[in-house]
């Protein structure tokens, strides 16, 4: 008996050699991340109810890779955004945003093949929000994200189409005193922060609205870290 595991445990090992396929294992993939609304994320109940069903229909959502792969493609250096119209107010418990279309830029520096991963990562991230896709955009795309002293500056520039910029949260951006994150954000993070919009504009065509909007409690500013999904490769 001892002797026939062995022979049928070589025989297996012959057959995996010799497979055309095996899995390799998941990656990781880490970056930074900033994400604007048009309706204060930061805020108290009273503000929230004054502009629920009113605004908060759009987002931007930027990833900026620093390493990883995704689908088996090296992504390091890389950037994508998503420009989200929904059908309304982004969080709301009571009424769904879908459906809702959106517009996605990928980094003009990627090969087609990178920016064909880059959207396949950017719509994993934002399931519903990404999945209607009108349009996608190749542009220049910029991420400055502050560390240390300078936690909660960003800055977004996407080619003519998208500009952010956000600084940290000081006492005066306390109105009512009774503030808190009211929206969170709308991808899962490692680590999220609310940061107080100095500019979020979005110039491009295709979801019926452009917007410049600033002096809101509207953004996030964070960092995410993901484990990739195992590819199949081929051993032939």
């Amino acid at each position: 008996m001892k002797r026939l595991m062995i022979v049928g445990l070589v025989l297996g090992l012959v057959v995996a050699a010799h497979s055309p396929l095996t899995a390799a294992s998941a990656g990781k993939i880490s970056g930074d991340y900033i994400e604007t609304r048009s309706a204060d994320v930061y805020t108290g109940t009273c503000v929230a109810n004054s502009e629920v069903n009113l605004t908060g229909t759009e987002a931007i959502l930027a990833w900026h890779i620093k390493e990883g792969s995704w689908n088996g493609v090296a992504l390091n250096g890389l950037s994508v955004v998503g420009v989200v119209k929904a059908n309304a107010t982004l969080g709301d418990p009571f009424t769904s945003p879908y459906p809702a279309n959106s517009i996605l830029i990928v980094d003009s520096r990627a090969t087609a093949e990178q920016q064909a991963a880059l959207k396949s990562f950017a719509q994993s991230r934002a399931g519903d929000l990404l999945k209607n896709v009108v349009k996608v955009e190749s542009a220049p795309i910029q991420v400055e994200v502050g560390e240390g002293d300078r936690h909660g500056y960003a800055k977004l520039t996407a080619g003519s189409l998208a500009q952010i910029e956000t600084r940290s949260m000081h006492g005066k951006d306390h109105l009512c005193g009774n503030e808190d994150v009211y929206y969170h954000p709308l991808t899962e993070l490692m680590h999220a922060m609310p940061a107080f919009t100095l500019n979020d504009e979005f110039t491009g065509r295709g979801l019926g609205v452009t917007w410049k909007l600033n002096g809101k409690r509207s953004s996030f500013v964070g960092n995410f870290s993901y484990t990739t999904p195992a590819q199949v490769i081929s051993m032939k």
